[in-house]
C-alpha cells in the first residue's frame, strides 16, 4: 500500500461530488448542523444516489478501487477512466450526466478493460455491493479530508483512516480499527457518571420534579455526544502547562470512534458520552459549561409555554431561605439559565472532586438501574472523619450574661464529638431487658423487621447530606467570638465566612447587622464546613434561663443548595439543643421562609408563655413568629430513616394481609333458589377482607336534609372573599401547562352542577370534591403565591362550616 492514493484522481467526479471536508476540530462547540452534520447529510445524499444506480454505473465505481485481474499479473491496482473531466465541477448542479463507461472500456494507466478489474464482483450479491460503494464514497470523503486539515494531528488519523477504508475495499471485507484498547475506554462513563450524580443528588424529589432534571441530564448528554473536541495543538496553546499526551490520546479515539464516524458510516459509531469517562469530561467540562449557560440565556425564549411552564413549576424546591438573591432580583431573573446553572454547578463539583462517590465502580455496581445504593443508609460504613459539635472560646460566657454555657468549655479550638458534641444515642433499654420483654399480641415479628433492611429508593430530603457527613464530606461545629480568650484563626475565618454566605444570600438584611450578630459573644452559629470552608449555618441565640434558642440567621451558599444541607442542619441543631436541655426554638421569619421552617417543625401555635420571650428577643415588623418544639426521645438526624423503615414495615404488613384475604371463595347459589336480597356481611369471604358495616346516619335517612345542608355550605363558601381563583375551570390561555400537572383538575362551578343534579349522594363526595380544588391549587401554584394563600384561607372556612352543619366525623 505504497501508492495509497493511485486509485483516486483529484480530477474525478465522485471526489468533488462527494462535498467539501467537515471542519477542523476547534475549542470546543456543539457540531450540529455543521462540520461534521452538514459532510454526512452530503455523503448521506450521495450514496444513496449510487446505491439507486444501476449495476454497471456501480462496477464502474468500485473498478477504481479494484486491482486489474487480467491474465500476466499487472499490477494496476485500479481502474483509471481514458476521459477524465478536465477539471472539478463546482457543485453538482454544474456536473453534467456521466455517461456509464462499458465493461470493454480501456484502463488508461494498464490499457486492460474496466472487466479486467470487476471480474471478481460478478457474483457479489447487490446488498454487497451496495455496501463496498458505501465505503468507496468514505474513502473518497477522507481523501479530501486529508488534502483540507491544517491540523497535524487531525490530518494523521484522517489519512490513516483513509487507508484502512482504501484497503477493505480491495480485499472486499469489512474496516476493523486495530487500536491496542476497544471501548469503551474509561469507566464508569460519563453516561453513568451523569446517572449516578441524578439518583445521587435528586432521588429525593418527587416524581415530576425529578423527572424535570431527568431530562435536564439528557440534554447535557446530547451535547457531550455532539461536542467538537478542541485539537491538541490548540489545547496547548490555550492551557500552555497542561500535559497532552493523555487527551491527545482521547482526541484521537474520540476521532476515530466517535467523530468521522458521523460522516463516514461504514465505520462503527460510538457516542462520546458511552465510551469515555471523567478524565474526558474534565479536560472540556470548563469550556463547555460556559457554552452551554449562554446558550440556555439565548434559548430561553425559545422554549414552548408548557415546557416553560414544567420548569418554573417543577424545578427543585429549596429549603426556603436559600432563594433570597433570587427574590431580590426581582421579575427580570430568568429561571432557566438558573436552573441549567444550579445543574452545572452542582455536577461541575461532583467532576473535579477527588471524593465523589458518583465515580466509583462499587456506586453503579451497589445499585442496579443506576440508583443509590439503599443499604448504605442503614448500614453506613464508619464515619472516615468524626462529627464535631465545637465551641468556641465564646462558650465560656453565658448566653444571657449569666454563668457558664451548657457547652461548658473554654478551648480555643474545636472539641471533637467525644468531648463535647457527641451524638446523642437514643433512649432505649438494655440489650438484655430488651430480650427479656414478654412480646404481646400485635408486635410487628421480628423477621418482617429485619425484611426491611433495604429501604426504597425513594429518599429524604437529608438523606444525601447524611451519607456525605458519614462519609466526611461535611463536617458541623459549633463556634462563636470570645472577647477574653485568644482568638483562634480557624474560628475566626469560620466566622468571617458565615458573615459573607449570610450577606450573600440574605441580602435584605443590612451587612452591619449581620457581622454584629455573628461576632457577637452572646451568639453562636452551628456552622456547615465542606473541603475547609463555610458552605452554610444557622446563627442562634441561647436563653437557658427562659428555656429557649432564638434563631436568628438559617442559609446555605447557592451552589450547594437542593442537597438537604438545610433539613440536614437544622436537626443537628435540635440535637444540640436536647444535648443541652434546651427544648424550644423561636424565630422571626419573613413569608419566603416560612416554607421551610414549616418543613422543619415550625409553627404558628408557640408553645412557649410569652411572659419568657416578651422583652428578649427582637420584634421584626412584616415578620411571623414561629415556634419549635423539641422532643427528647426523637434522635433527629436518623429520624427520616426511622420513618422510612416505618413504612417500609406497614407496607409489608398490608403486603402479608393480602395474602391471607386473597382466598378464592365460592360464589353465591342462594339466588337460584329464588332469593331475592341477602345482608352484605352474609358474603362469604367479605369480613375477612376487612369490610365493616357502615352506621347508618343522617345522611342515609334523608337525602333532602343533606342536599340543603351541602347547597348551604357550598353557597357560603362561594360568597367567601378568598373564593375568586376557584369560582370556574382554569383556562388554559391563563396557566399553560396546567393540564398536564393536574389531572383531575375541579371548581366550584362543577361543583354547583354536580349538587344540582344529585351527584352528592354522600358527604364524603362532597368533601373530596371541595378538598380537590385546594390541593390542586397548593400542588400547581408556588407557597408564596395569592392563589395558594387563598386555598388555605378558604379551606379553613370550608371546614367550619362543615363542622357547624355537623357533617364532621366524631
Amino acid at each position: 500500500m505504497a501508492d495509497c492514493s493511485a486509485g483516486i484522481e483529484q480530477g474525478s467526479p465522485a471526489v468533488g461530488a462527494a462535498g467539501s471536508a467537515p471542519a477542523a476540530p476547534g475549542p470546543g462547540g456543539a457540531d450540529e448542523g455543521s462540520g461534521a452534520a452538514g459532510g454526512s447529510a452530503r455523503i448521506g445524499v450521495k450514496k444513496a444516489q449510487l446505491r439507486a444506480s444501476p449495476r454497471p454505473k456501480k462496477l464502474e465505481k468500485l473498478g477504481v478501487y479494484s486491482s486489474c485481474k487480467a491474465e500476466g499479473a499487472c499490477k494496476c491496482n485500479g481502474w483509471k477512466s481514458p476521459n477524465p473531466p478536465p477539471t472539478p465541477p463546482r457543485s453538482e448542479q454544474q456536473q453534467p450526466a456521466a455517461a456509464v463507461a462499458s465493461l470493454h472500456e480501456p484502463c488508461r494507466g494498464c490499457s486492460h478493460t474496466l472487466g479486467d478489474h470487476v471480474s471478481h464482483l460478478e457474483l457479489v450479491p447487490e446488498d454487497e455491493i451496495d455496501r463496498l460503494l458505501g465505503v468507496a464514497l468514505d474513502v473518497e470523503y477522507l481523501y479530501t479530508c486529508v488534502h483540507k486539515e491544517e491540523d497535524a494531528d487531525t490530518k494523521q488519523v484522517y489519512f490513516s483512516l483513509f487507508k484502512l477504508l482504501r484497503k477493505s475495499v480491495l480485499q472486499m471485507g469489512k474496516p476493523t480499527l486495530e487500536a491496542r484498547e476497544r471501548p469503551p475506554f474509561q469507566r464508569p462513563s460519563i453516561e453513568q457518571g451523569v446517572n449516578n450524580f441524578v439518583q445521587y443528588k435528586f432521588s429525593h424529589l418527587p416524581s415530576k420534579e425529578h423527572q424535570t432534571i431527568v431530562e435536564l441530564a439528557k440534554m447535557f448528554l446530547k451535547q457531550i455526544n455532539s461536542w467538537q473536541l478542541e485539537t491538541p495543538s490548540q489545547r496547548r496553546q490555550r492551557l500552555p502547562g497542561d500535559d497532552t499526551a493523555g487527551y491527545k490520546a482521547d482526541y484521537t479515539r474520540w476521532l476515530c470512534f466517535c467523530n468521522v464516524p458521523q460522516f463516514c458510516d461504514s465505520l462503527p459509531r460510538y457516542d462520546t458520552a458511552q465510551i469515555f469517562g471523567r478524565a474526558l469530561l474534565r479536560a472540556v467540562f470548563t469550556v463547555m459549561r460556559k457554552q452551554l449557560l449562554e446558550q440556555a440565556r439565548q434559548e430561553k425564549d425559545k422554549l414552548a409555554p408548557e415546557k416553560r411552564t414544567l420548569i418554573l413549576t417543577h424545578f427543585p424546591k429549596s429549603d426556603g431561605k436559600e432563594n433570597a438573591a433570587r427574590r431580590t432580583a426581582g421579575p427580570n431573573v430568568q429561571p432557566v439559565p438558573l436552573l441549567v446553572f444550579r445543574f452545572l454547578s452542582m455536577l461541575e463539583e461532583e467532576v473535579y472532586s477527588h471524593s465523589s462517590p458518583i465515580w466509583g465502580q462499587e456506586f453503579s455496581a451497589g445499585a442496579p438501574g443506576g440508583q443509590i445504593p439503599v443499604h448504605a443508609v442503614v448500614s453506613a460504613p464508619p464515619v472516615a472523619r468524626p462529627l464535631y459539635y465545637s465551641v468556641s472560646p465564646a462558650s465560656s460566657v453565658d448566653p444571657s450574661g449569666g454563668a457558664a454555657s451548657p457547652a461548658g468549655k473554654t478551648s480555643t479550638a474545636p472539641e471533637p464529638a467525644a468531648a463535647v458534641g457527641e451524638k446523642r444515642k437514643p433512649a432505649e433499654p438494655p440489650p438484655q431487658e430488651e430480650n427479656k420483654r414478654a412480646r404481646v399480641l400485635g408486635d410487628i415479628p421480628l423477621e418482617l423487621i429485619n425484611e426491611t433492611g433495604l429501604l426504597s429508593a425513594h429518599s429524604a430530603r437529608d438523606e444525601a447530606a447524611r451519607l456525605e457527613e458519614r462519609r466526611g464530606v461535611i463536617e458541623f461545629h459549633v463556634v462563636g467570638n470570645s472577647l477574653n480568650q485568644k482568638p483562634n484563626k480557624r474560628i475566626l475565618m469560620w466566622l468571617v465566612g458565615l458573615q459573607n454566605v449570610f450577606s450573600h444570600q440574605l441580602p435584605r438584611m443590612p451587612k452591619e447587622y449581620i457581622t454584629r450578630l455573628v461576632f457577637d459573644p452572646k451568639h453562636k452559629t452551628l456552622s456547615l464546613i465542606k473541603d475547609g470552608r463555610v458552605i452554610g449555618g444557622i446563627c442562634f441565640r441561647m436563653f437557658p434561663s427562659q428555656g429557649f434558642t432564638e434563631i436568628v440567621f438559617c442559609a446555605v451558599t447557592s451552589n450547594e443548595q437542593v442537597k438537604g444541607y438545610g433539613t440536614h442542619l437544622m436537626n443537628h441543631l435540635k440535637e444540640y439543643h436536647i444535648k443541652h436541655h434546651i427544648l424550644n426554638f423561636l424565630t422571626y421569619a419573613d413569608e419566603y421562609a416560612i416554607g421551610y421552617f414549616k418543613k422543619q417543625g415550625f409553627s404558628k401555635d408557640i408553645k412557649v408563655p410569652r411572659s419568657k420571650y416578651l422583652g428578649y428577643i427582637k420584634d421584626y415588623e412584616g415578620a411571623t413568629l414561629m415556634g419549635c418544639e423539641l422532643n427528647p426521645s426523637i434522635p433527629y438526624t436518623e429520624f427520616s430513616v426511622i420513618i422510612k423503615k416505618q413504612k417500609e414495615i406497614i407496607k409489608k404488613l398490608i403486603e402479608r394481609k393480602q395474602v391471607q384475604i386473597r382466598k378464592v371463595y365460592p360464589g353465591l347459589s342462594c339466588f337460584k333458589d329464588g332469593v331475592r336480597q341477602i345482608p352484605i356481611e352474609s358474603i362469604p369471604g367479605i369480613r375477612e377482607s376487612g369490610w365493616k358495616a357502615a352506621g347508618k346516619g343522617k345522611e342515609a335517612k334523608d337525602p333532602e336534609q343533606l342536599y340543603g345542608a351541602l347547597k348551604n355550605i357550598l353557597t357560603h363558601v362561594k360568597s367567601h372573599q378568598n373564593a375568586w381563583p376557584f369560582m370556574e375551570p382554569v383556562k388554559k390561555t391563563e396557566a399553560p401547562g396546567y393540564y398536564q400537572v393536574i389531572r383531575f383538575p375541579m371548581d366550584l362551578k362543577t361543583m354547583s352542577e354536580r349538587l344540582k343534579s344529585r351527584y352528592y349522594a354522600t358527604r364524603k363526595l362532597f368533601m373530596a370534591d371541595m378538598q380537590r380544588v385546594f390541593t390542586n391549587c397548593r400542588e400547581y401554584n408556588a407557597p408564596e403565591s395569592e392563589y395558594y394563600k387563598c386555598a388555605n384561607l378558604l379551606e379553613k372556612f370550608f371546614y367550619s362550616k362543615i363542622k357547624e352543619a355537623g357533617l364532621m366525623e366524631k
